[in-house]
């Protein structure tokens, strides 16, 4: 018999055929699902594409199919159901990072949601988002804010939704922290450390940090840019224009989002977010020696009345 395990995740009700390594279980079982997970054949091709690339397929904004080669395919459905064949060589182990990332986060898109590829963290009820390209210290800046007293929110699917009051909040994730391992040492993280997301590389889960359970209010997001020269450190506001326009560039793969004409629906939400949040570039030298002043930076910008 088919063991189902259930979890929330974006927000999200969850129920799957196959362990989440990295999501956090929900030992209840939820009244209404809105996501299933499930085994199953995967067909190689869509029947009808509307738009292709080198190992994916779209179908209008209802069906996302991908492969990764040597792993498994994934079909993501109507925003409701993902089903996944996993190759027969393949560690079921090394699927739940694609599981929950490229497709989790087009589901998310087909459902019509806010998605930006970052991470939040929060204090007082008040988050905030930490966003930039792969690589730029998202999730490290966000373990270094939880160590220094805030609530872990998310991380790389970061769901932006609107409250009873037409507020914008981030939605709480229920997965953990994915951190290099030279970042685990350096913020003296051991304790926390958990199984690799993938082998061989050495990037592992991480206990999240006093995890928010309800939904906060999204205060401000910030923009991550590499200082040039290596001591610059500043916050700047983005005007409105320029706002909208990071937003869109900040969209968990942006360039996915697009192809399925889900435009309006996006510059709807961004419009709304940034009526209440005000979008910032972060400049800021990148290291470990600077680390803390940057938390230092953005903790004082956070107390001000800026954001």
């Amino acid at each position: 018999m088919t063991q189902i395990a259930n979890y929330r995740i974006c927000g999200l009700a969850v129920t799957s055929e196959l362990d989440l390594e990295g999501a956090i279980p929900n030992c209840s079982a939820p009244v209404e699902v809105d996501v299933s997970i499930r085994r199953g054949h995967v067909p190689e091709r869509l029947a009808r594409p509307t738009e292709t690339g080198p190992d994916w397929q779209m179908a209008g904004n209802g069906s996302f199919l991908f492969r990764v080669p040597g792993l498994a395919r994934f079909l993501v459905t109507n925003g409701h159901a993902i089903t996944v064949e996993i190759e027969p060589s393949a560690l079921e182990s090394d699927v739940s990072g694609f599981l929950l990332g490229t497709a989790f986060g087009m589901l998310l898109h087909q459902r019509g949601l806010l998605v930006l590829h970052g991470s939040a963290v929060a204090n007082n009820g008040h988050a905030i988002a930490i966003c930039g390209e792969s690589g730029a210290g998202k999730s490290t800046l966000a373990a270094a804010l939880c160590r220094d007293g805030c609530s872990f929110v998310t991380d790389d699917l970061c769901v932006v939704a609107q409250n009873e009051n037409k507020r914008p909040v981030v939605l709480p994730d229920g997965r953990k922290l994915k951190l290099w391992k030279e970042t685990i040492d350096e913020l003296g993280l051991a304790a926390r450390q958990g199984e690799a997301v993938r082998q061989p590389f050495e990037k592992y889960y991480i206990e999240p940090f006093n995890a928010a359970s309800a939904p906060p209010d999204l205060s401000a997001i910030f923009v991550l840019r590499d200082a040039q020269p290596a001591f610059r450190k500043e916050i700047e506001r983005l005007a409105l224009p320029d706002a909208m326009r990071a937003l869109e560039n900040e969209m968990y793969r942006p360039g996915l989002r697009q192809k399925m004409g889900l435009r309006s629906e996006l510059i709807a939400h961004a419009a709304a977010t940034v009526g209440h949040a005000n979008v910032f570039l972060l400049t800021r030298p990148r290291g470990f020696e600077h680390l803390d002043e940057t938390v230092a930076l953005v903790r004082a910008h956070w107390a001000s009345s800026e954001v």
